[in-house]
């Protein structure tokens, strides 16, 4: 008698297994896309990263700009002349105690600052996202109650030295102030608030 019906349980395992790892490997290939989307680039960690910044070569009245998250921080140490100024201002501007900008809870609300004497600021309008510049007191071209501060050329918006926006000018806030503490006296960390161990 023939054995018709022989079943090789050896071959069928292997064909099995091969199946089954095929099936895998397809799977993963399938996967990665989705995968690799959940996972941010390098590039994009580098940008969205905390930027430390030294500031011990600033002088008064002296400005750094630096990158974070794509956009232009400032960083500027402002002399006892230009701080006088913002009880002058505070009567010029919309938003004197800061309640409709965007700025850390922990930001003092006078100088929009951790410290008097040093400003940190996202230099981009909030009107419609120009870069203002630094036009110092001098500038007679700003008006007679102009003391020193950031004018966007692009509509005409006005900032004080605590990049406070004032009355009447497109731009409908203040300057937004980014996440930032001081690591030591002249180190700054912008892009994350001071960890709750310091």
């Amino acid at each position: 008698m023939t054995k018709k019906n022989h079943i090789d349980h050896g071959r069928r395992r292997f064909l099995n297994i091969t199946g089954s790892v095929v099936a895998l490997i397809g799977a993963l290939f399938v996967a990665m896309p989705f995968l690799k989307y959940f996972n941010p680039s390098r590039r994009a960690q580098a940008v969205g990263a905390p930027v430390t910044v030294d500031i011990s070569s600033l002088k008064p009245g002296q400005m750094k700009t630096v990158q974070w998250r794509g956009k232009p921080v400032w960083l500027m140490r402002r002399s006892t002349e230009q701080i006088a100024t913002l009880d002058v201002t505070d009567a010029y501007v919309a938003d004197p105690d800061s309640k409709a900008s965007s700025q850390p809870p922990y930001i003092k609300k006078k100088y929009r600052s951790l410290r008097p004497d040093v400003l940190v600021l996202v230099g981009i309008c909030t009107h419609l996202g120009c870069s203002p510049a630094f036009k110092n007191r001098q500038d007679e071209t700003l008006g007679a109650n102009w003391q020193g501060g950031f004018f966007c050329a692009c509509h005409g918006s006005r900032f004080d030295i605590a990049g406070r926006v004032y009355r009447n000018v497109p731009a409908p806030t203040n300057l937004s102030v980014p996440p930032h503490y001081f690591a030591d006296a002249s180190t700054v960390i912008v892009g994350e608030d001071q960890p709750a161990s310091a």
